[in-house]
């Protein structure tokens, strides 16, 4: 057992931060197969997804308030143990009814590594300098997601869509022994009391902080353009434009690539310029990928530079402006910093979620249903986020300032 205190290994932050990606990513290339497999239609297995975000958003608001109490690192080892076991059962499910439960309980412990890592930083650095090494981590991280779809487009096509998750069932378990000896307990001030009544009071603290309302709902409307995307660029690429599942994953690299000049943008700046000012470049980012996509479905055919070009800005934006966001959150009240970092990753698994459910019910052959989706999110993100970094500064807390 490791004793309390120190910094984590950088490398355990980067792994447990990645989990949600790369579950997500090395997936996506297989659905569209999922539905001759098991011989359904679009919409139910686009529940693998959406149901997965669902169960990503809600274990946040479990796992956040509870590590407040208990501290980070036996949290962190119980959503870990979960998620590998989930992750192999769904490997083995012979329905699509045992998958898509099998991937909620993997999405119910997986969200552990994203919650409680933000929480970590916050445990043993400022709001800047957090900032600064939540792009980093995320920078270093997006490297594993970005090849996922293509890891999943060819396991998928060379052994079946049971290989990524076998894949999943090993990194989950490795990440659980790495933890047992290399994560140390960062939380020095645990709260002291727990239970329903007292999570619900420190939502309601938080939530009365118009500061943290713009940064958290912002930061969620912004990953809700990203979701979005993924929810429709795989069928249009692979079922509208008839391209292999090989061929989004490549695609898909530039649109990772994107994230990661992004974060590398926000891990190299964020101390120099401060919170407020990167949020606004990442903001204006996603703007603008929004509305060129939105440009190319009003006047141009289909296809993939259309599709992945402007999703690039997307991504790049969501890299600049998320690190930011998040540790702006987090740093209204750093005494409920878990509660905190459970809340923003609900918004930003929920919004998610909604971006996806209204892609699947919407998009049919066409690009424009997709892009008219991201651009009203990222308008709604714009507009929370100037709550956030513009408000009055007789509003503003100790924290804050």
């Amino acid at each position: 057992m490791i004793a309390s205190g120190g910094r984590p290994p950088l490398l355990i932050l980067v792994l447990a931060t990645a989990i949600g990606g790369i579950s997500m990513n090395i997936f996506i290339p297989s659905m569209p197969g999922l539905v001759r497999y098991f011989a359904t239609d679009i919409a139910t297995v686009q529940l693998t997804l959406t149901l997965y975000l669902a169960g990503i958003a809600a274990g946040q608001l479990v796992y956040g308030p509870l590590s407040d109490h208990y501290g980070r690192r036996r949290l962190m080892l119980a959503g870990l143990g979960l998620y590998a076991a989930s992750a192999l059962v769904a490997s083995l499910a012979q329905s699509i009814d045992i998958l898509i439960l099998g991937r909620i309980a993997q999405a119910l412990g997986g969200c552990a590594g994203i919650v409680i890592t933000r929480a970590i930083i916050r445990d043993v650095y400022d709001r800047d300098r957090g900032a600064s090494v939540l792009g980093y981590v995320t920078m270093a991280m997006t490297i594993a997601p970005a090849m996922a779809p293509v890891i999943g487009g060819y396991l998928d096509h060379w052994v079946g869509w049971r290989a990524g998750l076998w894949v999943l069932t090993a990194y989950g378990a490795l990440l659980f022994v790495g933890c047992i000896f290399y994560l140390p307990e960062t939380l020095k001030e645990p709260q002291p009391t727990i239970g329903f009544g007292a999570v619900l009071r420190s939502y309601r603290v938080l939530l009365k902080r118009s500061a943290f309302v713009g940064y958290a709902v912002g930061t969620g409307f912004s990953t809700s353009c990203f979701f979005s995307f993924l929810a429709g660029a795989p069928y249009l690429m692979i079922e509208v434009l008839d391209r292999p599942p090989s061929d989004y994953g490549i695609w898909f690299v530039i649109v990772s690539f994107g994230y990661f000049i992004g974060n590398f943008l926000s891990g190299k700046l964020s101390r120099r310029f401060g919170v407020e000012r990167m949020v606004a470049v990442g903001t204006a980012m996603v703007l603008f990928g929004a509305l060129a996509m939105l440009t190319h479905a009003l006047t141009q055919p289909l296809a993939p530079v259309g599709i992945f070009a402007p999703a690039m800005f997307v991504a790049m934006g969501n890299g600049v402006g998320q690190p930011n966001g998040i540790a702006g959150a987090i740093s209204i009240d750093p005494t409920r910093a878990g509660a905190a970092s459970g809340v923003v990753g609900f918004l930003q698994m929920a919004l998610g979620a909604l971006g996806t459910v209204a892609v699947g019910h919407t998009l049919g052959t066409a690009l424009l249903p997709m892009a008219l989706i991201i651009t009203g999110f990222s308008v709604a993100s714009a507009s929370f986020f100037v709550l956030g970094t513009t408000r009055p500064r007789g509003l503003q807390g100790p924290a804050d300032r």
